[in-house]
């Protein structure tokens, strides 16, 4: 029996017809010293199972137990970290961990639980801001606080629940490195719930996943020698295998195959498709050089003068391409994809779209953000036609109706046609907001970290989706992401930008993959680490907001 165990248990919650079963059958055993990540979907019960151990809740059925005794509740042996800070605003660093310190050790005198406090705060690397309270702190800094607070209570377990869900990537890689190094020095025991299988195999010495159905599913033993250096996994073939292998079992246990549905495309054609002849029309289509970003700046005016976020942003791409756009935080990504959408103005050079200049929003240029921004009063249904409407206006109402159903059902809506967006998850009001795009049949698909505020699995969900969605219409797009699978995943190029103020071009790759692409069959093929590395080495080098000396390549046309 390990130090924690779990032993058949079930949680439900409500009764009778709405009763829902959350877990089922669940029997783990964690092993004293381990690091354990347990690794699912969004609802599959992975909160509830941490609360299980915790002791901030009960199983329905079976029973969990601490060095066999059965958890009757909290205790200050099992730490605690959470995805939300929950810290008290009104107290300072050092006195948010100090209430842990006065909890757990009331007979310590003053000077011993100062020492301790500033042990632990030091620990996170948090000693400069020991005095400023949670409103003066970044995010990662708060989860910081968090872990210190849990650390300093000296507890034999650690349970961490999604503790770096919230952060971006860089301080999410920072604060897991410096987990790692806490759970190396004391050997702590360590269960993480994670949706990142990244952070799973670098941290863990044992995966498992939980399966959809709420119960648990395959174990991976990750035999990865330790320290696991993150550049170093990118050319580790056990790494490599293994992050195959995890992907593989989560996307067949959790990614139902998309319903392909009966529902054909009605013949209808867009109000920005119908110039005055369709024979001029098939004749003035541009291929190359379809979208033309020619000298683009922005300049913003501040009380100290402009400021030049982005200059000379000089890109061609083909009718059909698809671009990744890729960069650190504020190096005016997406400053030029809303200036391509009409909705941020050029402050010099110039964007043309099929020869044209572009100037204003228009439905040809479709935009999905990170937040889907959904009429919540309307159905998926309504959300969906109010665009339709207005770019089909020759079409018949069961035309139009016919196109807003189609694309619901190819993002596999089929069955949440008529629900509110309202009553909608996030990962379902994003298939929306990708369903309005594409019906407006536009010229160029304009994409803004779509699957940003997404867990992971969502994410890989709704990429399949748009891929398979995109490979029907082949329109032009363009991906704001910051995410490197995923920018080389959807790519033809992926295009990468240097820092900002001044930020422009710095690199372009060429993504020479086969189409249609899966995740599965990515992580397969032997160029795909080869084309992540260039990225990633891209990105490193402009860390932290590091600014090389070195001149950036000037990128020009589609190959």
């Amino acid at each position: 029996m390990g130090i924690l165990s779990i032993k058949n248990a079930s949680k439900s919650f409500g009764e009778g017809a709405g009763r829902t079963d959350v877990l089922k059958g669940i029997d783990l055993d964690v092993e004293e010293g381990e690091f354990l990540v347990i690794l699912g979907f969004s609802g599959t019960g992975k909160t509830t199972l941490i609360n299980l151990l915790a002791g901030l809740d009960t199983p329905t059925s079976g029973e969990v137990t601490f060095k066999g005794a059965p958890i009757k509740g909290p205790g200050p042996e099992r730490g605690v970290i959470f995805q939300s800070y929950s810290l008290m605003p009104w107290l300072t660093v050092n006195g948010n961990v100090g209430l842990a310190v006065d909890t757990v050790f009331p007979g310590l005198s003053k000077a011993e639980k100062a020492e301790k406090v500033a042990h632990y705060v030091k620990m996170v690397g948090l000693s400069h801001a020991a005095t400023r309270r949670p409103a003066e702190l970044s995010g990662g800094m708060r989860q910081r606080v968090n872990v210190a607070r849990a650390l300093s209570m000296n507890p034999e377990v650690l349970l961490l629940d999604e503790p770096l869900s919230a952060l971006d990537a860089l301080t999410r890689a920072n604060l897991a490195d410096e987990i790692e190094h806490i759970w190396e020095a004391d050997k702590k025991t360590c269960v993480l719930i994670t949706n990142d299988v990244d952070e799973a195999i670098i941290l863990a010495d044992r995966i498992i996943a939980l399966n959809p159905d709420g119960t648990l599913g395959q174990e991976f033993r990750v035999s990865i020698p330790r320290p696991r250096e993150r550049g170093a996994m990118n050319n580790n073939e056990t790494f490599k295998r293994l992050r195959a292998d995890v992907t593989k079992y989560l996307m067949d246990v959790g990614i139902e195959a998309k319903v392909e549905g009966t529902r054909l495309l009605p013949d209808v054609t867009p109000i920005h498709g119908v110039p005055a002849a369709v024979a001029e029309a098939q004749a003035g289509m541009i291929e190359n050089r379809f979208l033309d970003f020619s000298q683009l700046h922005k300049v913003y005016p501040t009380p100290k003068g402009p400021l030049t976020v982005v200059e000379d942003f000089d890109l061609k791409i083909d009718k059909g391409e698809f671009i990744s756009l890729i960069g650190h935080s504020g190096c005016g990504k997406s400053t030029v994809l809303t200036m391509a959408a009409g909705l941020n103005e050029i402050s010099k050079g110039a964007i043309k779209l099929d020869g044209r200049h572009v100037e204003g929003a228009d439905p040809e240029r479709a935009v999905v953000f990170q937040s889907p921004n959904l009429f919540p009063w309307l159905s998926a249904k309504e959300n969906v036609a109010i665009g339709v409407d207005k770019v089909y206006p020759k079409a018949s109402q069961a035309e139009r109706q016919d196109v807003v159903e189609y694309y619901l059902e190819r993002v596999g809506l089929a069955d949440a046609m008529d629900k509110s967006a309202s009553d909608l998850s996030n990962g379902m009001k994003q298939r929306v907001g990708i369903a309005r795009a594409f019906a407006l049949s536009p010229k160029l698909l304009l994409l803004d970290e779509p699957f940003g505020m997404l867990d992971s699995l969502t994410r890989w969900e709704l990429q399949e989706v748009l891929m398979e969605v995109w490979s029907r219409t082949k329109v032009t797009a363009i991906c704001v992401t910051h995410d490197v699978d995923e920018a080389i995943l959807l790519a033809d190029r992926v295009v990468m930008m240097t820092n900002g103020p001044q930020a422009t071009i710095g690199k372009i790759t060429n993504v020479d993959l086969p189409r249609p692409r899966t995740r599965k069959a990515l992580l397969e093929h032997p160029d795909y680490y080869a084309y992540r590395q260039e990225v990633l080495d891209f990105l490193e080098e402009y860390e932290h907001g590091a600014k090389p000396k070195s001149p950036a390549p000037k990128a020009i046309a589609a190959e």
